[in-house]
């Protein structure tokens, strides 16, 4: 989908065939990334949050994302890196190592969503977070974060002292 920005900021599409829903969803995906790269730096786990929701709230499977940044935490890119079922998604460490030094990251946002639109992290959720944050540890990288997309709600497991 191809959206075109008036000089008032209003955006339409730029074909006159019906807009769905998930167009609306991946333009404001496009909307919110836009954002991040004009803020630089990610400044809070709710800016963090409103991205993602964006990006994940919507599917009906499991997806694990992760968001890139440079030192000084400007985002680099994000990522999906792994996608699942209904109700679970494998995540490899050997595949999130690969990509942080694919590019050239010095730290990481963790993401994934809850088909189910619970966002209380599970046990498993607390486990990869800190599987990872060793893991990435070893290649220099710091995990700041791990948000839990459930519907419009999310958890970030950074505010609860689980990171």
């Amino acid at each position: 989908m191809s959206l075109i920005r008036d000089t008032q900021g209003t955006y339409r599409k730029a074909t006159k065939t019906s807009i769905t829903e998930a167009d609306i969803l991946q333009a404001a995906e496009t909307i919110l990334r836009l954002r991040f790269e004009r803020l630089d730096t990610l400044g809070s786990p709710s800016q963090s949050a409103a991205f993602l929701t964006a990006r994940l709230a919507h599917l009906e499977h499991e997806e694990f994302h992760i968001v890139w940044l440079d030192q000084r935490n400007r985002v680099i890119a994000v990522e999906a890196l792994f996608q699942g079922t209904i109700d679970g998604c494998s995540v490899h460490c050997r595949e999130v190592i690969r990509s942080a030094l694919k590019h050239n990251a010095a730290a990481a946002i963790l993401a994934h969503n809850h088909p189910s639109g619970v966002a209380d992290p599970s046990q498993a959720d607390k486990h990869i977070t800190t599987e990872l944050k060793n893991a990435l540890a070893l290649v220099g990288v710091r995990v700041l974060d791990h948000i839990v997309v459930g519907g419009n709600r999310t958890v970030s497991l950074a505010e609860r002292g689980w990171v």
